[in-house]
């Protein structure tokens, strides 16, 4: 017994020296040339040494196959020999694909797999300016984000914040709490210092201006050194184009993304999914839909895509939000008026509607509705749907975790085989939709789909945003998924 406690701990030990060995090549591939590796789409860089060997552990078992830290580190060390352009690299997919083809010579394999970012050594990015308008659940987790992937700040820079009322110390100082501890998401990673002299926070190094303004035109934000700016309207204000377009009155301003629904004929774009439609990256205002929309909306295209959808019905176990009222109290929208954290609550949702603005041929092929319940994060889709096309939960299942792994939406989809899956366990999910494998049913005759589908609809939703907002900025890296 002794000899199994040392060699397992002596084992560990060694996976921990790789481990770190492993951060500190991505650590500088990330500063030096802005090539991120993750590995199943967890990153590697700025996590913990231990969640890096769980990661690889979590690879292993997902895909069935020795995948190891030492050897994620033999080939991370490969790459960093090559010349490379700003990518973001899965060295998990090359994992898999080396012990696939028998092990050969590291140095071929990589430059055989890499041969396309490889030719485009001469490929670089141009930085964006970025301004969040309003500060509220989506705006600091979209701060935390941007902060978090600044790196050499060669993508998105968050030059500014721009908040209500008047500049005041005290309320710099609550504002940049907000930000460093939150109750859901925890501690923000890194540091933010408040410069009270000149309205201003620094996060991460990054030096973002808090600008305290009543209404977009009356800000110019060139004052601040900010120019050709995305703004990313997070307070729900303007739902519409004559709203949204006040942005654009703002010198300094180019493109306005609300983060919310929009209504009338604004483009609603989920980041994998339209997102290439022609036109939507050059509109002046667009939307990036709903928190729902964008976690079922991955799912039903690829049921749809291989199986065809004749009807459907989608049921959301929706978290409480601000729009509710926290004790009994009047409301203009029914049941909403009740106490969100003692109260499920039947309400609407417009996913329905919005499938069909993003999936077009899925039009009038949907109801919805929604049940607010008293938790503070994270919500459920339930996807009833009819097919056109006999499947088996086999096969569906298998469907889905390929999506997972493989081609356009594998940073939209996640895939869960665990049978103790519940709410918690998908806080900071970074995926649009965590689809539960384990719960899928199928009815006898196949064409009956019953689909659970968790989101972090804060967090998971944000990434989104941010992720549709580098694809407009023109500032996506390279990719090898």
């Amino acid at each position: 017994m002794n000899n199994k406690f040392d060699n397992e701990l002596n084992n560990w030990i060694e996976r921990e020296k790789n481990a770190i060995e492993l951060m500190r090549v991505a650590a500088n591939l990330w500063l030096d040339k802005s090539v991120e590796l993750i590995i199943m789409r967890r990153k590697i860089y700025d996590d913990t040494v231990k969640q890096v060997i769980n990661d690889h552990l979590y690879a292993a078992r997902y895909l069935d196959k020795p995948i190891s830290v030492k050897l994620t580190l033999k080939l991370t060390e490969v790459i960093a020999q090559q010349e490379l352009p700003p990518a973001r690299i899965d060295v998990g997919r090359l994992a898999s694909e080396y012990l696939d083809a028998g092990q050969p010579d590291a140095d071929t394999f990589i430059k055989e797999k890499l041969a396309d970012i490889i030719a485009n050594k001469d490929f670089r990015l141009k930085p964006k300016d970025v301004v969040l308008y309003g500060f509220g659940r989506i705006g600091r987790l979209a701060a935390r984000i941007l902060a978090a992937e600044g790196g050499k700040g060669e993508q998105l820079r968050l030059k500014g914040i721009v908040v209500r009322g008047k500049a005041d110390g005290k309320d710099i100082l609550k504002r940049a709490n907000l930000l460093r501890k939150d109750s859901v998401h925890g501690k923000m990673k890194g540091t933010i210092v408040e410069d009270i002299e000149n309205n201003a926070l620094i996060i991460n190094g990054q030096f973002v201006k808090l600008i305290y303004a009543n209404s977009p035109a009356e800000i110019d934000y060139t004052e601040y050194g900010i120019n050709d700016a995305l703004i990313i309207d997070n307070t729900g204000v303007w739902r519409d184009k004559e709203g949204l377009s006040e942005h654009l009155k703002s010198k300094g301003a180019s493109k306005v993304m609300l983060t919310a629904p929009g209504k009338g004929d604004l483009p609603n774009i989920v980041y994998g999914v339209n997102h290439l439609t022609e036109g939507y990256k050059d509109a002046p205002i667009i939307t990036a839909a709903s928190c729902t929309t964008n976690a079922i909306v991955p799912v039903l295209e690829v049921v749809h895509n291989l199986f065809g959808i004749e009807r459907g019905h989608i049921e959301t176990v929706h978290s409480y939000t601000n729009d509710q009222n926290l004790l009994d109290n009047y409301h203009k929208k029914f049941r909403r008026g009740k106490s969100a954290a003692l109260n499920m609550v039947i309400t609407e949702t417009g996913a329905s509607s919005a499938i069909a603005k993003v999936l077009p041929n899925l039009k009038d092929k949907f109801t919805g509705n929604a049940v607010r319940v008293p938790t503070p994060n994270v919500s459920l889709a339930i996807l009833n749907l009819q097919l056109d096309k006999p499947t088996s939960m086999e096969a569906i299942n298998e469907v889905l975790k390929q999506a997972s792994l493989f081609g356009s939406l594998c940073e939209q989809i996640d895939y869960s085989l665990s049978n103790e899956l519940v709410s918690t366990d998908v806080i900071g999910n970074p995926h649009a939709s965590v689809v539960d494998a384990p719960a899928t049913i199928v009815s006898p005759d196949g064409k009956s789909l019953i689909l659970y589908v968790w989101y972090d609809n804060e967090f998971g939703y944000t990434k989104q945003v941010i992720r549709l907002a580098k694809y407009v900025g023109s500032v996506i890296r390279l990719t090898y998924y």
